[in-house]
């Protein structure tokens, strides 16, 4: 099996750019039910649930793809 992140990893840099286009920010996240930590894993593009995707997607009205993109290292 390969080491954590030998696969490449996702990128939520458009997640960011998104809630910018909305007039939104990380406390909005955390205001919404985000935890703060998980708001922080975001940041550094860790790894995060799949229901964190979901309530992100149903918060800002979107598709997945629309918030991250997977990265090839």
């Amino acid at each position: 099996m390969a080491n954590y992140g030998d696969n490449g990893y996702i990128d939520f840099s458009k997640l960011w750019v998104l809630m910018r286009t909305k007039d939104l920010n990380k406390q909005w996240l955390k205001n919404n039910g985000i935890h703060s930590n998980t708001v922080a894993k975001l940041t550094k593009n860790e790894n995060v649930t799949c229901e964190v995707i979901c309530n992100l997607c149903r918060l800002l009205n979107c598709q997945p793809g629309q918030i991250m993109e997977y990265k090839n290292k």
